[in-house]
């Protein structure tokens, strides 16, 4: 499958380019018109399988341009990286980061792709000391590389989810200083931000991400949002999904629409507090 069309779906995504920005996003293309708020995000934002995803509802609600900048996959690299975006979310009079997982990215132990954050390019000389009973050649995304790892020693792997939660505070931190207006921290999942984490490589997402590194960045950001959909609103959520039928599978990983609902509307407030 091609990632610049996502394969054959009933929805029409309409992928384009903004600025000098390298990375295909969700249209249809708008007008940069100030003023405008701009979210940035990974999929749930981009809104796969989802007719009107939760930025689209928070344009109607806000009667407000807002412009979806979600990639797919993305991790705090895909956005730190992409001067274009930066600029482009700095000249916004408010930006949502919806809070990314801390295995999408490169760090002491692997790098991956600068744009498609969840493919595994290759690993250190530090990884290979930690696992040299792994050939890593066998990896192509990072989720497969890390589960493959817990397997194998879940006590050397305590190192390299140390390492994965370093990095992320210390890259969002640098992020957000890079942000030059005001920033609405965005938590979307299926559990709140106090259990997170605990599940380490069985978690979803965002993967790895607990209290304690929400802690450490909220105080560089305007306002923190907090959304976690139940296990019902989750079920619920499904049915207003678009797919075609063999990707039914991966559409149960999905927060389903309740959670966009409910992610506009807590937006909606808390830009409010901030216009």
């Amino acid at each position: 499958m091609a990632y610049d069309t996502l394969g054959k779906s009933p929805l029409e995504y309409h992928l384009c380019r903004y600025g000098t920005s390298k990375i295909l996003f969700r249209g249809p293309k708008r007008k940069l018109a100030a003023p405008y708020v701009a979210v940035l995000g990974g999929t749930e934002t981009f809104g796969k399988y989802h007719e009107h995803p939760y930025p689209d509802l928070l344009g109607l609600e806000m009667g407000m341009q807002v412009i979806n900048f979600g990639c797919q996959n993305a991790g705090v690299d895909a956005f730190l990286h992409d001067h274009g975006l930066l600029t482009l979310a700095n000249r916004a009079r408010v930006t949502v980061l919806q809070v990314p997982g801390a295995h999408n990215m490169s760090n002491r132990f692997y790098s991956v792709h600068p744009r498609r954050n969840d493919r595994f390019l290759r690993g250190s000389n530090l990884l290979k000391e930690l696992y040299g009973d792994v050939d890593l050649t066998e990896f192509n995304f990072t989720r497969h590389l890390l589960t493959a790892l817990h397997g194998i020693s879940a006590d050397r792997f305590r190192h390299v989810v140390e390492e994965l939660r370093t990095a992320w505070v210390a890259r969002m931190k640098l992020l957000i200083a890079r942000l030059d207006c005001d920033i609405v921290l965005l938590w979307l999942a299926d559990h709140p931000i106090r259990s997170g984490g605990v599940d380490g490589i069985n978690g979803s997402d965002p993967l790895f991400v607990d209290q304690e590194m929400m802690q450490a960045v909220a105080p560089f950001v305007a306002e923190t949002v907090e959304v976690a959909v139940t296990p019902q609103q989750k079920q619920d959520g499904q049915s207003g999904l678009v797919y075609a039928d063999m990707d039914e599978p991966a559409t149960r990983d999905m927060l389903g629409c309740v959670a966009h609902q409910n992610a506009s509307r807590a937006l909606h407030c808390a830009i409010d507090r901030l216009l």
